[in-house]
């Protein structure tokens, strides 16, 4: 997997290229958003590393031109900003996921991997697991050949669930992701009643497991 970091911080980038790369990454950097376009205009990356200031300007304009651009690579921008609404303007610039800085090097590789995974997964059209049937383009799903019909809350909870198998879920991350609602996150109650009806359409009481004082997760065969 190839990595792409933008940042200027010297001592942050050097710390990042040692660890990404002890985790057998190949990493390439670059400290200006003008470096960063020119990595990007030579080389194929699977994920971008972006700090959000930088000396020639900021990661949110570069995250708008590349999407503008048709560049579907996973962005994951850190920032010492820690608002609510820093937060909403970098998933809505076009980042996968915000790390706020300080960060742990643990969360940091886990961001990573759960980011790499869900677009391996994204790539697939369809995903079978066991006799449950997922085809992401049509929004359908079958279990054993049996059409499910699935309300568009529950067939986004189950998306979400499944380009983050194997990853544990918070019930306050589902609900963030299902509300896009940054004021006012729907209480976990209403994620338990989704995750219920989930179930038992599915009939995948096993498959969508319950960690228990966390939240949810689908565990796959790695």
């Amino acid at each position: 997997m190839h990595i792409l970091i933008i940042d200027d911080n010297e001592e942050l980038m050097y710390a990042l290229q040692q660890l990404l790369r002890d985790a057998h990454y190949h990493v390439d950097t670059a400290a200006t958003l003008g470096e960063g376009e020119e990595c990007l205009s030579q080389k194929k990356y699977d994920l971008i590393l972006l700090d959000w200031m930088l000396p020639d300007g900021n990661g949110i304009d570069l995250m708008i031109r590349l999407r503008h651009k048709k560049l579907r690579t996973p962005i994951l921008l850190f920032s010492s900003k820690k608002e609510i609404a820093d937060k909403v303007e970098a998933l809505d610039g076009g980042a996968d996921d915000y790390l706020e800085k300080p960060f742990s090097n643990i969360e940091l590789l886990a961001r990573i991997r759960a980011l790499l995974r869900r677009e391996s997964v994204q790539k697939q059209t369809h995903l079978q697991i066991g006799e449950l049937s997922i085809d992401f383009s049509s929004h359908s799903v079958q279990v054993g050949g049996v059409p499910v019909k699935l309300s568009a809350k529950e067939f986004e909870l189950l998306e979400f669930l499944t380009l983050n198998a194997n990853t544990v879920l918070t019930r306050y991350q589902i609900s963030e992701h299902l509300s896009r609602d940054f004021d006012h996150i729907a209480a976990s109650n209403i994620v338990d009643a989704h995750i219920k009806n989930l179930r038992k359409k599915l009939d995948a009481d096993e498959l969508i497991q319950t960690v228990r004082g966390v939240g949810y997760m689908i565990a796959l065969l790695k």
